[in-house]
C-alpha cells in the first residue's frame, strides 16, 4: 500500500496522515509525514506529542481542521508490519457500539509498549569449520569427552541453536558448550528467536460418533472461509474440547491464525497441557499475568505471524491477528468475559463482531450455553450442534437436593449429616470429594458481639473479609487490608469481635474436623493466583494426593479429575439473591459447571446441593436434568419484561470522590433523561456498591425495546451534560452487573 492512499497532500506539496494516539481520543490528529516517507493504513509511528513522544498508529488521510503551518511532523516508523485493516476496523467497531474513545480501545490493541521495539537477536552456536561428529578427536587440543562429543552430535548438520536449547537437546550443562566456544570448536551466530509452530497434521485422539460428527461439521465451516458462528453444547465431561481442535487443526492446517478465550487464567495451565498434547508445540498465551517480555514476544509474534495461535483471557480478542481464521469462546455463558471497567465490553460478542469483520468462523462451546447464545439459536442467527452424552460412557452425575430446612444441625456448623454421610463413604472407598462454596476467606463478616458494629472497608461499601490463613481482613473490590483490631473502635470492647458466617477457610476448618484423615486442599484466587499453581494442584489430584478438594467458582470450570465421584455445594442458595436479573440463569450455569467435577471417570458421581429452598426453578432443573425447560421459561419471564435479549439495557455510571459533585451530576443527567412511549430510565440513584475505591457512585438504567438504536440515544443524552469536577460519567451498553 502507498502513501498516496493514506494522505492528504497540503498546499505547500507536503503529505500529511491521520495518526490516532492510544489515548482518551475520539479523533486521529493530523502529522505531516516525512519527505520520502511511506505511511499505509497500520503503520505504527513515533510523533511528537507535546514535550515527549509517543506510538501512534496511521488512520487514514489527515482531516484538515488544522491550519498545514501548525502541524508537526511525524519522527519515524517503527519496524513492525502495519496493524491489519480487520483490528483497525475492530477498533472503530467496539468503540462505537460502546460508546468508548477510540484511542482507549486502541490502548487495549497496542497493550505491549515495548513489543515496538525489534529484539535482539539471540546469540546461538554453531559447528566451526572442521569440526565434524564422525572424528575420532577433537580439535584445539580438546579431551574428547563424553559431553562434548554429544554437544558435537547434536550441532551436526544442525542450523544454529541457541545454548540453552543446545544444552536441553544434548542434556548437558552450560559450561559445557562455554567451553567448546572458547576453544574454538563452536563459532557464534545470531538467530532470531522464533516460536516453535504446532504441527496441525499430528493424530489425535480417538473420537466418539458424535464428537467426529460435531468435530466434521466444525471443520467444513472452517473449510468454507465464511462467517458462522456455532455454538457447541456439550454436557460436562462430553469433550468438547477435543471437538473444537479438529476446527483449530483445519484452520492451522490453511495457513490462518486462531484464537482461543478462556475465561479464568487458571484455566490455561490445563488447556495449555492439552493443546502441547495435541499439536506437539504450546501456543502464545495471553493474560494480566506475563512478565512484561512474556507480554512483548506473545504480541509481536502475533502481529508478525510467527504465533499461529493465542490463548488467553479475555483481552487476547484484542491481539492484531493479520490472518485470524477461527475463534472459539470457550465457557462462553461465563460472566468473567465481560469486562466492567475502562472500554466495558462483552469478548463474547465482540468476538462474534470480529468473525464478522474477519470473514471466518466463531465457535462459542459451553456446557450451559446463555439465554443471549440460546436465543440467537432459537432465531436462527447461529447453529448448534449438541453433544448430549459424556465421553468413553462415563454417566453424569445424580443430583439431589438436601432440603436444609429437615437438617438438625448446630449453629456453627456448615455441613448437613447427609453431606457430611455421604462424603465419608466416598472418602471410605478411597474416591475423591469436593466441597463447594462460592465465597472466599474465613468469613464474609466480623462484628463486635458487644455493640454489634460491623468491620467495613474505609474506601469501598463493603465489609471487610477475613482471611484467617494470611492473618488479615481484606476488601475484595479495592484490595485494603488491616488486621482485625483487639479494640471494638465504636465501643471500645476488647477481644469481642466474632466471625459471621462461612468462607472456604472456615469450612476447611469444619472439614478438617469431620475427616481428620484426609489429606485436604482449597482451590480459590487466594491460593491459586498463577496458572502453574493451579497445574500443581490438577497434578496433585490426579496423583491422588488430595482427598478432599474445597474451594469457590474457580475449580468449576473445566477440570478434570477422573477420581473424583462427591461434589457437595455447601449454600446452593448464594447467588440467587441481590436483584440481578440473571441471577437464576447464572446459578444455574454455575451449579451446574460444579456438579460437572464429579463422575467423570468409571464410577459414578454424586452431587448433593444443600439449598433452603428445594423448591426453586434451578434447584429442580438441577435434580431433573431438564436444563432446556428451565432456559424457556427463563426466556419467557424475560420476554413478558421486555429484559434482555428481548430488550435493551444501557447503564449510566456516575462516579467521583466528592459526592455532592457526583449527585449533581447525576441529576442532571436524570432530569435531561429521554423519555419516550417506548424507553423508560430508571434513577438516578446510589449504585448498591455506593461507594468504592473512595469514589462514590450513581447509577441510571434505559431500558428500550430490542429495535432501538439505544447508543444514539445514550449518545446525545449524555453529551448534553457537562460533568462536575472531578466527576466520569461511564457506558455500560448490556450491563451484566448492576453493582
Amino acid at each position: 500500500m502507498t502513501s498516496r492512499l493514506s494522505t492528504r497532500p497540503l498546499a505547500d506539496g507536503r503529505e500529511a496522515a491521520g495518526v490516532l494516539l492510544p489515548l482518551p481520543l475520539d479523533a486521529p490528529y493530523d502529522y505531516v509525514v516525512p519527505s520520502g516517507a511511506e505511511v499505509a493504513p497500520g503503520s505504527v509511528v513515533k510523533v511528537p506529542l507535546g514535550g515527549r513522544v509517543v506510538a501512534g498508529v496511521v488512520w487514514g488521510p489527515a482531516q484538515g481542521d488544522v491550519e498545514a503551518e501548525k502541524l508537526r511532523e511525524i519522527i519515524s516508523l517503527h519496524d513492525i508490519p502495519p496493524l491489519p485493516k480487520a483490528s483497525l476496523e475492530f477498533v472503530d467497531w467496539v468503540a462505537a457500539y460502546t460508546l468508548s474513545k477510540r484511542g482507549s480501545v486502541l490502548r487495549m490493541v497496542m497493550r505491549a509498549p515495548g513489543a515496538l521495539t525489534p529484539p535482539k537477536p539471540a546469540t546461538a552456536f554453531e559447528l566451526a569449520p572442521g569440526v565434524a561428529a564422525e572424528d575420532d578427536s577433537l580439535p584445539f587440543g580438546l579431551r574428547p569427552t563424553a559431553a562434548r562429543r554429544q554437544v558435537i552430535r547434536v550441532l551436526s548438520g544442525r542450523a544454529p541453536t541457541t545454548a540453552a536449547a543446545l544444552a536441553r537437546t544434548a542434556g548437558v550443562s552450560p559450561s559445557v558448550i562455554r567451553g567448546l566456544a572458547e576453544a574454538g570448536a563452536l563459532r557464534r551466530a545470531e538467530v532470531g528467536d522464533s516460536p516453535a509452530k504446532p504441527d496441525p497434521h499430528r493424530p489425535g485422539p480417538d473420537l466418539s460418533p458424535a464428537q467426529r460428527t460435531a468435530a466434521d461439521d466444525l471443520v467444513r465451516r472452517v473449510a468454507d472461509s465464511g462467517f458462522s458462528v456455532t455454538v457447541l453444547d456439550g454436557v460436562t465431561g462430553s469433550g468438547k474440547t477435543e471437538v473444537y481442535f479438529e476446527a483449530v487443526a483445519a484452520a492451522l492446517a490453511a495457513g490462518r491464525q486462531v484464537a482461543v478465550l478462556l475465561p479464568e487464567i487458571a484455566l490455561t495451565a490445563d488447556w495449555l497441557a492439552r493443546f502441547e498434547t495435541r499439536f506437539g508445540a504450546p501456543p502464545a498465551v495471553w493474560h494480566s499475568d506475563l512478565l512484561p517480555a512474556q507480554r512483548r514476544r506473545a504480541w509481536r509474534d502475533v502481529l508478525t505471524g510467527d504465533a499461529r495461535l493465542a490463548v488467553g483471557a479475555r483481552s487476547a480478542l484484542m491481539l492484531p491477528f493479520p490472518d485470524l481464521g477461527l475463534i472459539v469462546v470457550d465457557e462462553e455463558h461465563d460472566p468473567g468475559f465481560k469486562q466492567d471497567e475502562g472500554v466495558i465490553y462483552n469478548a463474547r460478542d465482540m468476538a462474534v463482531v470480529r468473525g464478522r469483520i474477519g470473514g471466518f468462523p466463531v465457535v462459542l462451546a459451553s456446557a450451559t450455553p446463555s439465554l443471549e447464545t440460546m436465543d440467537n439459536v432459537w432465531r436462527r442467527r447461529y447453529e448448534r450442534i449438541s453433544l448430549p452424552e459424556r465421553f468413553a460412557g462415563a454417566q453424569l452425575p445424580e443430583i439431589s437436593s438436601v432440603d436444609m430446612r429437615d437438617q438438625a444441625m448446630d449453629r456453627r456448623t456448615w455441613l448437613s449429616p447427609a453431606l457430611v454421610e455421604a462424603a465419608r463413604n466416598a472418602l471410605a472407598g478411597e474416591r475423591q470429594a469436593m466441597l463447594f462454596l462460592n465465597r472466599r476467606g474465613y468469613a464474609p463478616l466480623t462484628l463486635c458481639r458487644a455493640c454489634g458494629h460491623r468491620l467495613e472497608c474505609p474506601h469501598c461499601t463493603a465489609w471487610l473479609v477475613e482471611h484467617r490463613l494470611l492473618e488479615r481482613l481484606q476488601c475484595h473490590h479495592c484490595g485494603y487490608q488491616a488486621t482485625l483490631p483487639r479494640i471494638c473502635p465504636s465501643c471500645e470492647a476488647e477481644d469481642r469481635f466474632a466471625a459471621c458466617g462461612p468462607g472456604v477457610e472456615r469450612l476447611a476448618e469444619e472439614a478438617r474436623r469431620r475427616f481428620p484423615e484426609a489429606r485436604l486442599e482449597i482451590m480459590s484466587s487466594d491460593t491459586v493466583r498463577r496458572p502453574g499453581e493451579a497445574a500443581a494442584l490438577v497434578k496433585r489430584m490426579h496423583a491422588r494426593e488430595i482427598d478432599l478438594l474445597i474451594g469457590t467458582q474457580i475449580m468449576a470450570k473445566g477440570f478434570h479429575f477422573p477420581a473424583l465421584t462427591l461434589v457437595g455445594v455447601v449454600d446452593a442458595d448464594l447467588g440467587l439473591s441481590g436483584g440481578d436479573l440473571r441471577a437464576a440463569e447464572r446459578t444455574h450455569q454455575l451449579l451446574n459447571q460444579v456438579a460437572g467435577r464429579a463422575g467423570r471417570g468409571e464410577t459414578p458421581g454424586q452431587v448433593l446441593l444443600q439449598t433452603w429452598q428445594p423448591e426453586h426453578a434451578v434447584m429442580r432443573a438441577l435434580g431433573s436434568g431438564d436444563g432446556r425447560r428451565f432456559m424457556e421459561a427463563e426466556a419467557a419471564s424475560r420476554r413478558r419484561h421486555g429484559m434482555p435479549p428481548y430488550g435493551r439495557l444501557a447503564a449510566v455510571i456516575v462516579s467521583g470522590t466528592v459526592e455532592e459533585e457526583v449527585d449533581a451530576t447525576a441529576s442532571r443527567l436524570g432530569r435531561a433523561a429521554p423519555r419516550s412511549a417506548c424507553v423508560s430510565v430508571l434513577g438516578p440513584a446510589p449504585a448498591p456498591m455506593a461507594v468504592i475505591r473512595g469514589r462514590h457512585r450513581r447509577r441510571l438504567l434505559m431500558a428500550a425495546p430490542r429495535d432501538v438504536k439505544l447508543q444514539d440515544m445514550v449518545r446525545r443524552w449524555i453529551a448534553g451534560i457537562r460533568p462536575g469536577t472531578g466527576v466520569r460519567v461511564a457506558v455500560d451498553i448490556d450491563p451484566y452487573s448492576f453493582m
